[in-house]
């Protein structure tokens, strides 16, 4: 803007505006606290381990991560001790405990349990980060993917044969410890829903348009039901005949082992 100003020779013009801007500087970051800092370091991670794979540079998660390669490790020692707590984070810290109550929870039928169990479930297990890295967990060895079936069994499939014992009026689990056969049959559900997000988060194949993925998990349960109860009758009660030429069939079997 101008404005006249007077002067001996006669008025005269001069800019009058706003004062100079200061000069911008980049802006600052809020701070955050140690433990904030960790954690948004830790769902990098979570991130950047399910795109990449353990095999991913720690400097380049350091630079995603917006922090120094040195800082990362003085929240994580080392780079074992970050993935140790990407699989806390992911599977440990995603257990929900009303799971457990909810699967001894009598008043439902096991079906009806075991329904709601595993629409639940696989809310979780079907996330894009959990498929990912479960499978990159086993590629780069056994350890951490043995773990976790480790709690799968002790706080989903045990459980679940003693209630199905139970509600079919068979021995229990104490009585007549569970046949791997019958473990891997509990077991299996899970593997089974766990499928689909193997053919969508590592195939790039996902289920059809218009596919209901609930109506699947239901079926797969029905299916499971339509015939657990003949299944397990035999393995709890196996007639003689039928145990003698079984363990006929393994000791055959595990004897060509021995001769290859």
């Amino acid at each position: 803007m101008l404005k006249a100003k007077s002067s001996p020779t006669g008025p005269r013009l001069k800019a009058v505006g706003h004062p100079p801007a200061k000069r911008r500087r980049g802006a600052v970051r809020p701070r955050v606290s140690g433990a904030e800092r960790e954690a948004l370091i830790l769902a990098e991670a979570v991130q950047f381990f399910a795109e990449v794979g353990f095999a991913g540079d720690t400097r380049e998660l350091a630079r995603r991560a917006h922090v120094t390669h040195p800082l990362l490790y003085k929240y994580f020692g080392s780079k074992e001790a970050l993935i140790e707590r990407v699989y806390e984070a992911v599977y440990l810290g995603r257990w929900n405990p009303d799971w457990e109550r909810l699967i001894c929870d009598r008043s439902l039928s096991v079906r009806e349990r075991m329904t709601r169990f595993y629409l639940e479930f696989a809310g979780v297990i079907l996330e894009r980060e959990w498929v990912r890295l479960f499978m990159f967990f086993g590629l780069r060895g056994a350890d951490i993917n043995e773990r976790w079936f480790a709690v799968i069994r002790e706080r989903l499939v045990m459980p679940f044969c003693g209630e199905l014992r139970l509600e079919l009026g068979l021995p229990t689990v104490a009585e007549v410890p569970p046949a791997m056969a019958e473990l891997e049959l509990v077991q299996g559900i899970s593997s089974r829903i766990f499928a689909f997000g193997i053919r969508e988060h590592i195939y790039g194949m996902p289920l059809p348009e218009g596919v209901d993925v609930t109506k699947l998990i239901v079926a797969e349960i029905d299916l499971f039901f339509d015939g657990i109860a003949t299944t397990l009758r035999r393995l709890t009660h196996p007639p003689a005949a039928s145990r003698g030429k079984t363990e006929g069939l393994v000791a055959g079997t595990r004897a060509r082992r021995v001769a290859r």
